[in-house]
């Protein structure tokens, strides 16, 4: 499956497109201590369990609308500090921003700068003229930082095939 190779950058990042080459990070990240709170187990335990899960979840959104989920690099030194993208969710009417971070990256900035970046995109590139972001109830630093980016609280939302309620937010361009 192809994808974009548009890679995009802000002031101390770099945000590419995910691919096959970064599942051992996203099996890193997928099963940090804050994705296992408060997104949930997918299940991905090695190398090859994160490729498929890279292949099936994350490039055929590339295929579908254009955009997705971004691997987020430091400039500095080249560090795969997290993800950030835009997703079309099932049961959620507008797209979604998410983002997340490894532990170590945590509290330095880098997911608002790429969200930040991502809406710009989506607004001025990707014709996105509403933009929406989940959160668990119990996720306090995600909810702050979704506040931060200027979007406010719309209602409790469900993801199909999940019971759990999340707090949607969202802002229109």
């Amino acid at each position: 499956m192809s994808r974009p190779i548009i890679r995009y950058e802000t002031e101390r990042l770099i945000l590419k497109p995910t691919g096959v080459e970064d599942a051992a990070f996203i099996l890193a990240l997928l099963n940090s201590p804050g994705w296992l709170e408060h997104v949930g187990d997918r299940n991905v335990h090695t190398v090859e369990e994160a490729s498929k899960y890279i292949n099936d979840r994350m490039l055929p959104q590339y295929e579908k609308i254009g955009y997705g989920n971004y691997t987020v690099i430091r400039k500095s030194d080249n560090a795969k500090v997290g993800t950030s993208g835009i997703y079309a969710r099932p049961g959620i009417e507008d797209v979604d921003i998410g983002f997340s971070v490894l532990p170590d990256y945590m509290g330095q900035g880098y997911s608002y700068e790429a969200a930040v970046k991502l809406m710009h995109l989506a607004e001025h590139s990707f014709g996105i003229n509403k933009i929406t972001a989940i959160t668990t109830k119990a996720n306090i630093p995600s909810q702050n930082l979704i506040k931060k980016l200027g979007m406010k609280y719309i209602k409790d939302v469900k993801i199909d095939g999940d019971d759990e309620i999340l707090m949607q937010f969202g802002i229109a361009f």
